[in-house]
């Protein structure tokens, strides 16, 4: 009955592999589920209100599970889902400001659903295919770029520097306690997956998370060095959760609030950055994957789509803020997930820690960082089938890698590429080697990166 639904034999997985991988995925991004609600409940909208934490923390592992779930039964992709980061910093610094909460939840739900507009109607789809496959490997590269850096910086291997934009830990030098653990987290993982060890990256995520919380009770620690998640055996296993927010939005309040241009805006944003996050890391954790065909296209993308968009309305529905496709599934992919079976692992995972929260706060940073640097590592592997030879698109190609790090943002680093190739085409008189929709996306990203010239235009 597995192998029918989630195509295991075609896809050369097995059932613990699919297991596996859900599980590394669920160790990858559970810090989300604290993550976001830090983010959320630390800002104000424009009556001075401010959210429940453990309201937030409910919504956030209630609207990933349920999203999460989704993608598993009518996707069958190996893709965890839950709050996305960038996403959740427009409701909470753009729109907030502007409008009550249940106004700005309002205006995700509507984000969701033009998604699934974009999705059922197949352009999203189109768009998609209409970009280059060497574009689609370059993505794939610099997401990998994107995830290693992620997990150097939230292990503090990597922070921002005195006089140069980053350095080498925080104070120029490799300090403290939660960098000795990610360290060795890390060359444990290189060394079990050199030695193709089955679960390598899972093993190394539980041996380093309790040497870490054995660490933080016996040394002295700062809890803010390690992150989010300070690694200790938790009082109680189990807590209540709150529902409080479920169903606390207002479509159509925050245009009457805020204006109709500062509703738009917010709008566009949530639409563009959820588009755009979600198909780079749909293209890149795919690729790795090895279900992108010859053609460079997904199988059963527009489901995929159609459960993004969903899970967007998800989020905005429980005041979650847009669910989107999380980048940290490449962790699980590299640990063997093919199928929708990992993510019936990971939704049910996230599932649990509805009742189970205090769990989530065992694994730090320093834990599961490593998996994201070993991931970004493999991701970079597909630099290899983009022809640098080829200045048509060795110069987008490398706009999309590098900008996807150095802005900390997919949809930069797929607006750079997306412009320049376009450009460079048009430029050598090679209009016919340039699909419609290119230009169609091209004048989007456009109006994408001159947002604020054009607020302050029409305001």
């Amino acid at each position: 009955m597995l192998d029918r639904l989630f195509e295991l034999t075609r896809r050369e997985t097995t059932v613990g592999r699919e297991v596996r991988g859900g599980i590394t995925t669920f160790m990858a991004m559970a810090y989300i589920i604290l993550l976001n609600p830090i983010i959320l409940a630390g800002a104000k909208d424009v009556t001075g209100a401010q959210l429940s934490i453990v309201q937030l923390t409910t919504s956030t592992a209630l609207a990933a599970a349920i999203s999460t779930l989704l993608m598993a039964f009518v996707g069958n992709a190996p893709f965890g889902m839950a709050a996305g980061l960038g996403l959740n910093a427009v409701v909470a610094y753009q729109a907030a400001p502007h409008m009550t909460w249940r106004e700005a939840m309002g205006l995700v739900v509507l984000g969701g659903f033009v998604i699934i507009l974009l999705a059922v109607t197949g352009l999203r789809t189109l768009i998609m295919n209409a970009i280059p496959l060497a574009l689609k490997h370059a993505i794939s590269v610099g997401i990998g770029l994107f995830v290693a850096l992620i997990g150097l910086v939230d292990a503090g291997f990597v922070a921002a520097g005195s006089g140069t934009p980053v350095q080498l830990g925080a104070t120029g030098h490799l300090t403290g306690w939660p960098v000795v653990m990610f360290c060795f987290g890390l060359l444990l993982m290189i060394a079990l997956y050199a030695r193709r060890t089955p679960a390598a990256i899972l093993i190394s995520i539980v041996v380093t998370a309790a040497l870490s919380v054995l660490v933080n009770s016996v040394a002295t620690v700062d809890p803010r060095s390690w992150g989010v998640v300070t690694p200790r055996v938790p009082e109680s296993l189990v807590a209540a959760p709150d529902f409080g927010l479920v169903g606390q939005f207002d479509l159509f309040g925050g245009f009457a609030r805020a204006g109709a241009l500062t509703a738009a805006v917010v709008l566009f944003t949530l639409v563009l950055s959820g588009f755009f996050d979600a198909m780079g890391t749909i293209i890149g954790v795919s690729d790795e994957a090895g279900l992108v065909d010859r053609a460079g296209q997904v199988p059963r993308l527009g489901r995929i789509l159609t459960v993004d968009g969903v899970a967007g309305m998800v989020g905005g529905s429980v005041s979650a803020s847009a669910n989107t496709v999380f980048v940290e599934s490449a962790a699980g992919v590299g640990e063997g997930a093919r199928t929708g079976l990992a993510s019936v692992a990971t939704g049910a995972l996230l599932g649990l820690t509805l009742l189970f929260t205090p769990l989530a706060g065992v694994v730090p940073a320093a834990a599961a960082a490593p998996a994201l640097v070993l991931v970004g590592a493999l991701m970079m592997m597909q630099s290899r089938n983009v022809p640098w030879q080829d200045v048509d698109v060795a110069i987008p190609a490398f706009l999309t890698i590098a900008l996807m790090p150095f802005t900390y943002s997919i949809t930069n680093g797929v607006g750079a590429g997306v412009i320049s190739y376009t450009l460079i085409k048009a430029a050598r008189g090679r209009f016919a080697e340039i699909p419609w929709l290119l230009w169609v996306v091209s004048l989007v990203f456009l109006a994408y990166f001159a947002i604020d010239w054009l607020e302050r235009l029409f305001a």
